[in-house]
């Protein structure tokens, strides 16, 4: 019986996946990676926040896609399930955005959101 693994819950862009992989060699965390967390706080009602970890606890869950590592707790999980990650490039700067199905509304910097 050929069983295929079920999807991970979140997914990670090309771009999001080199720059992940740049900071984890730039902040020498070969262990570690990019933590994302759902908070309360913005003008939406939830923020994202961004983190380089250097270790990873036995509770968070791993997505390791295309040569990065994302690391999330399972309550900020339960936010993400089915968002992908991405990293833009502007002239303005350059962010990591997450693209949430669960979001039923956002702030315009896209840094906050509501469920």
């Amino acid at each position: 019986m050929n069983a295929n693994p079920p999807p991970p819950p979140v997914t990670v862009s090309e771009n999001a996946a080199k720059r992940i992989s740049t900071l984890m060699s730039q902040e020498n965390a070969p262990d570690g990676g990019l933590r994302i967390q759902v908070k309360g706080g913005g003008c939406s009602g939830f923020q994202y926040e961004f983190a380089m970890e250097q270790t990873i606890d036995d509770s968070d869950e791993v997505v390791e896609l295309n040569g990065a590592r994302l690391v999330i707790d399972a309550m900020s999980l339960m936010y993400l399930a089915g968002s992908e990650v991405d990293f833009k490039e502007e002239m303005i700067g350059s962010s990591f955005t997450i693209g949430n199905p669960n979001a039923t509304a956002a702030c315009s910097c896209g840094s906050s959101f509501a469920v």
